[in-house]
């Protein structure tokens, strides 16, 4: 079982979702279609795909392989405005990051949030504050 991870907290599922790699047809007997997609993909490629797509999860294979939050940058720039859901090895310290990357969640396992419990990740939920890129670009704008 996976612990969902949002600015409010801890949190459980809260549909039932058919992850599909893409370029695959998903079931028609789920409440939501969701694309799974590998941290080296490109999102470019997803664009065709994303049309219906009410979720897409990006997984992280490591919590020092980054580019996850590229692809999820890249996914926002290109106009996707459905959940986006970071999934696997994200740690509480990247939870922010994460956050200013364009996701709106992160899945973790149930022994991760048993090794960095709640408060931690609450305490990096005010993910918009310390945001010198923000600072510079306002700065520098």
């Amino acid at each position: 079982m996976s612990v969902i991870v949002t600015d409010t907290g801890f949190a459980q599922e809260d549909q039932s979702w058919c992850f599909v790699a893409p370029g695959e047809q998903a079931a028609n007997d789920c409440a939501g279609v969701a694309l799974d997609v590998a941290s080296d993909c490109d999102p470019t490629t997803l664009a065709p795909l994303l049309a219906g797509v009410e979720m897409v999860r990006v997984d992280f294979p490591s919590f020092s392989d980054g580019r996850g939050f590229t692809v999820a940058a890249m996914l926002r720039r290109m106009g996707y405005a459905g959940r986006l859901r970071a999934k696997g090895h994200v740690i509480a310290d990247q939870y922010a990051m994460a956050r200013r990357a364009g996701f709106d969640e992160v899945e973790i396992s149930e022994d991760l949030a048993a090794r960095q419990p709640e408060p931690q990740w609450l305490a990096r939920a005010d993910w918009t504050a310390r945001n010198y890129q923000a600072r510079l670009r306002g700065v520098l704008a």
